[in-house]
């Protein structure tokens, strides 16, 4: 209704002015009522944007459902970094909460010992780190001259052209000076994850400063999901995922893999790239989407980013200044006091290829891996099992550890091979997942697991966290219609 009443009082304003206003007219000059006029016309394209964007929002909700209920296909960007919403609940590698006889909360054992991990660190990087400010309207003051953060952004030589404007300004002071804290811990992860994409980067013969963007899609955190589903450290879209080869199944969602996930997100810049033969274009296409910059394109009349500026969605406008300036800060960390965060992470890795199945509890009972490192250097096996029945997966292990995998693979295959598969995982062409009875209406024995609703939740996006279906949620709690209020606890299945 809002944007309505804008629309609406636009088109009044935008109408000749009939001959009993001639008064007005004779008060105000010719150049100030063409400055209004101005004014009023980028007023009513930005609202435009504004409900398309809106409309699109409610598309990707309503595809999220449909393909949770196993039906449609996402057709939007693959990129959808301004609304990260990471994993609330500890779902990750099995862990869950039940209610007590109090209706409190009790973490299980895995849980509790994954908080000690990696994990720990990224649940602290919750939000977007310019969530906090609206970058629209803000404008910070540095103690550092802009003649010198113009010299620092030339050093940093980089491929792709780095502007500096006012709005550049504010995200590099951003980025440097207003978030030390969630920058050691982005630094800290960054130690492990930038060599990844460079490698990545460079097989493609792609700019390497575009390994940044995983900063602003995620804050480097390998299991974030957006409130629209896009999932991972570079933020795919189901449908744009499987276009680039990515897997997602019962078992494994390549888009919490960071090799695999940058190797797409390679492949995807590249072909933007093609398109628009500009890198800040092509950046802009993996946030909101090609149709989205052709739009903006079409009615700048002009094909450089700082043209179609104004008529970019507002979350994509500072998608590029953003990149900028987290580029600066960490290129310039030392300069700032800005310390990596100590990370978890093995120095140096393994990789194996397994083809029987395998749980990372085998692993770790037999040889002694701690069971977070398996899942810190191995995401996208959501259920902590490796399905190799399947066919050939890739296992990472640290490296210390290589030698004792390869004498014990045996011991380690049949090590409660019967427990840790009966009713999960069968012979690969029959595979029935753990969560098997969360994706059916309960009945039966077991307890209940229970989601408190978060702002900015829908039914679909608690679905797929919990990996059943809308349908299921609904007839559990007894609800009739798709809305869900703050605070509500759902049932979300049975352990």
């Amino acid at each position: 209704m809002k944007h309505l009443s804008i629309i609406c009082a636009a088109f009044l304003l935008l109408s000749p002015l009939p001959a009993a206003a001639g008064i007005q007219l004779d008060r105000k000059t010719r150049k100030q009522l063409e400055k209004e006029n101005l004014q009023l016309r980028q007023r009513l394209e930005e609202v435009k944007l504004e409900l398309e964007a809106i409309k699109s929002d409610a598309h990707e909700r309503d595809s999220l459902q449909t393909q949770l209920d196993g039906q449609g296909t996402y057709q939007e960007a693959a990129g959808m970094g301004a609304a990260v919403d990471y994993f609330d609940s500890p779902l990750y590698g099995g862990g869950e909460y039940v209610e007590d006889q109090q209706g409190g909360l009790d973490y299980t054992d895995d849980v509790t010992d994954s908080l000690l991990s990696i994990w720990y660190l990224h649940r602290q990087i919750r939000e977007n780190p310019q969530s906090e400010y609206n970058m629209d309207s803000v404008h910070f003051s540095s103690g550092v001259p802009d003649q010198v953060l113009i010299e620092r952004l030339q050093r940093m030589n980089s491929f792709i052209q780095l502007p500096y404007n006012e709005t550049v300004k504010n995200y590099m002071v951003l980025y440097s000076e207003k978030m030390p804290t969630r920058m050691g811990q982005i630094l800290g992860l960054a130690q492990y994850y930038m060599p990844i994409f460079e490698e990545a980067f460079r097989k493609y013969g792609l700019p390497l400063e575009l390994k940044y963007m995983a900063i602003i899609e995620s804050a480097l955190n390998p299991v974030a999901v957006s409130r629209v589903g896009a999932t991972g450290m570079w933020q795919f879209m189901h449908s744009t995922a499987r276009n680039y080869g990515l897997r997602i199944d019962s078992f494994i969602d390549d888009r919490m893999d960071p090799v695999a996930s940058v190797d797409a997100a390679a492949r995807y810049l590249r072909d933007a790239y093609r398109i628009f033969g500009d890198w800040s274009l092509a950046i802009s296409s993996y946030n909101c989407g090609s149709g989205n910059v052709n739009k903006a394109i079409k009615r700048a009349g002009r094909r450089d980013f700082w043209s179609i500026y104004p008529y970019l969605p507002r979350e994509t406008r500072g998608y590029v200044p953003a990149m900028v300036g987290a580029m600066y800060a960490v290129n310039y960390a030392k300069e700032y006091g800005l310390e990596p965060a100590p990370v978890q992470m093995p120095a140096h890795i393994d990789t194996f290829m397994v083809n029987k199945n395998l749980h990372f509890r085998q692993i770790s009972e037999v040889i002694g891996v701690p069971i977070d490192d398996l899942r810190d250097l191995n995401p996208q096996y959501y259920k902590d099992i490796v399905p190799g029945n399947q066919g050939e997966q890739v296992l990472r292990l640290p490296f210390n550890y290589s030698n004792a995998f390869l004498d014990s693979q045996d011991t380690i295959y049949k090590y409660k091979a019967a427990e840790m598969f009966s009713g999960s995982i069968d012979d690969g062409r029959n595979a029935r997942p753990a969560a098997a009875a969360a994706r059916k209406p309960a009945s039966g024995g077991g307890q209940w697991v229970y989601y408190k609703v978060r702002r900015g939740d829908n039914l679909g996006k608690i679905a797929a966290r919990h990996h059943t279906t809308v349908k299921n949620i609904k007839s559990w709690n007894g609800l009739k219609s798709d809305r869900i209020r703050e605070g509500q606890r759902l049932k979300v299945g049975k352990r």
